[in-house]
């Protein structure tokens, strides 16, 4: 193939990956703007809070390590990267640590779902 015809494919194919979502792990405050609000942003943290009514579902997005205090709980069906998915019930009051994770969310349950989630950064 001549090069003036490859160009634009490769220009298309690599707009079509960017734009995908996968390209890159979504912050989680700009993939779901009407569900996740950022509260605090620091040095060390980053404090987002989450309001999930039942049947709603969050996009794809990535979190670093985090602790997550649930305000109101409820079932949750979390789905990983990879395709998998493990339902789990949210319990009010719970503190959760979690590791580094691409997800995303959706409340299978009958009540809304209010989380305050706390994003650790590297500090050095």
């Amino acid at each position: 193939m001549k090069a003036h015809v490859l160009l634009p494919i490769a220009t298309f194919a690599l707009l079509a990956l960017l734009t995908s979502g996968a390209a890159f792990a979504q912050d989680a405050a700009i993939a779901n703007p009407t569900t996740v609000h950022v509260r605090l942003d620091n040095l060390n943290v980053r404090v987002l809070e989450s309001v999930l009514k039942p049947g709603q579902k969050e996009h794809v997005h990535s979190h670093p390590a985090c602790i997550i205090y649930v305000i109101s709980g409820g079932r949750v069906r979390s789905h990983t990267a990879d395709g998998k998915s493990v339902d789990s019930e949210l319990i009010t009051g719970a503190t959760i640590y979690r590791e580094p994770t691409t997800h995303w969310t959706e409340n299978i349950g009958t009540s809304p779902i209010h989380l305050i989630v706390t994003e650790l950064k590297n500090s050095k």
